[in-house]
């Protein structure tokens, strides 16, 4: 499918729900920023943008991209009404096309997922080269899906946080692994459901 199908299908993905007015980070972002210097930070598919609220206000200068513009123009206005707007930079991106300019001292990726054409493996390798020395890659990955999911195919497989650490291919002399496990965690959907989900974790730093 092309850009054009996967930005209408975002597109009335966020326009078809309730603008979020207190979007909540990530548990696996603050469990492994908490305690980091801020720096630069990019945030990939930014949603919401409570991953990139969040980071601002712990002092983090955020550029957040997403392919839907409705999503990057709310993040923008809540960035705005919160006083983070000096610090969160919100435009769309089609990472299927091109990747943000810019150093980073730290790239995030959650649930990077899409029916969409995208070359994941690409778009990591890419982030791991934006990177400062010093910096770290946090990919998150579903590796279950909710009952909310717009994913519901019951055939779908979920490769392992190493299997997506093999498939970037990184030079293990320019990179380490400090983490690699599949939590699970209580996750709240719409209108407040709850359901058990298994989250996909890889974590790795620039050395060199």
């Amino acid at each position: 499918m092309g850009t054009t199908d996967a930005v209408t299908f975002w597109d009335e993905v966020y326009a078809g729900r309730p603008a979020a007015v207190d979007p909540r980070p990530n548990a696996r972002l603050t469990e492994t920023v908490t305690g980091l210097p801020p720096g630069d930070a990019l945030d990939l598919g930014c949603g919401d943008g409570g991953d990139a609220l969040w980071l601002a206000g712990q002092g983090w200068h955020v550029t957040a991209v997403d392919i839907s513009a409705v999503a990057v123009e709310r993040l923008a206005a809540l960035a705005r009404a919160r006083g983070l707007g000096d610090h969160v930079a919100a435009v769309r991106h089609d990472l299927h096309a091109s990747f943000p300019h810019g150093a980073f001292d730290l790239i995030c990726a959650h649930y990077l997922h899409t029916p969409h054409d995208l070359d994941r493996a690409d778009v990591l390798r890419s982030a791991s080269r934006a990177l400062r020395p010093g910096g770290r890659l946090l990919v998150v990955d579903h590796g279950s899906a909710a009952p909310w999911s717009w994913n519901q195919d019951s055939g779908a497989r979920y490769p392992s946080p190493l299997e997506v650490a093999a498939g970037i291919d990184l030079d293990p002399a320019l990179w380490s692994v400090e983490r690699a496990d599949t939590p699970r965690r209580i996750a709240t959907g719409p209108g407040g459901r709850t359901a058990e989900v298994t989250d996909h974790v890889l974590l790795v730093r620039r050395t060199a």
